[in-house]
């Protein structure tokens, strides 16, 4: 499962969905669990249909964590047990869907007999996004903070994505939202209207290639919150 991608430009993100684009917070040019990262939700005024919000890679992010609470991992929901895991049940149930930006995104390969890391993309090279889920914090010193998770199904039978990970490993997807369906998976009427918007995307509308250079700790931007 994803747990590494390449966010778009606040002008790229503007070209692909229309939202307020006013929340004044920055991202890195490589997301990691605890980075900030921009997603859209609905809006939440009469004034936009959509909103940007710059909100925390992982569900539960490490800050908010009680003291002595061991951190877990939350960058991935199955769609299969979305309701039923507390970190995301509450969520799910109230509906608050979000679409999560990206360039790319990076899965490792195993096909050459060793771990691999590749880029996936759209065939286009355009920006494109996934379904998932937000959540809100309260502050210490007051205000809101925010955080997301990106929901995964099942892809062995996908032509591209059941070609990564450890071959024994069953073989997940993140859910690309056709911009079509941007609308409606933002104000999802119910939690049925919500699962039937979880498909694999056409494979053919994909490309990937093993990718360039992937980052390291040193070589990543720092966190922004």
């Amino acid at each position: 499962m994803c747990v590494n991608y390449t966010p778009p430009s606040r002008a790229e993100i503007s070209a692909i969905i229309r939202a307020d684009m006013s929340d004044p917070g920055q991202w890195p040019d490589d997301t990691w669990q605890d980075y900030a990262a921009p997603i859209i939700r609905s809006g939440q005024t009469v004034q936009a249909d959509a909103e940007l919000l710059v909100a925390t890679y992982g569900m539960i992010p490490k800050r908010f964590l009680p003291p002595g609470k061991k951190h877990i991992t939350t960058m991935n929901a199955r769609a299969e047990t979305i309701a039923q895991k507390p970190a995301y049940a509450k969520a799910w149930r109230q509906g608050q869907t979000c679409l999560v930006p990206m360039r790319s995104l990076r899965e490792p390969s195993y096909e050459s007999g060793r771990s691999q890391w590749w880029s996936i993309s759209m065939a286009d090279h355009a920006p494109f996004c996934v379904a998932g889920l937000w959540r809100d914090w309260e502050e210490a010193e007051g205000g809101s903070a925010f955080s997301f998770t990106q929901i995964t199904i099942n892809a062995d039978q996908h032509p591209l994505m059941r070609r990564f990970h450890k071959p024994e490993d069953e073989k997940r997807s993140l859910v690309i939202v056709p911009r079509s369906e941007y609308a409606a998976w933002l104000s999802c009427p119910d939690l049925e209207a919500a699962r039937a918007l979880l498909t694999l995307y056409p494979a053919q509308l994909m490309q990937a290639q093993p990718a360039v250079r992937m980052p390291t700790l040193k070589a990543m931007s720092p966190q922004l919150f």
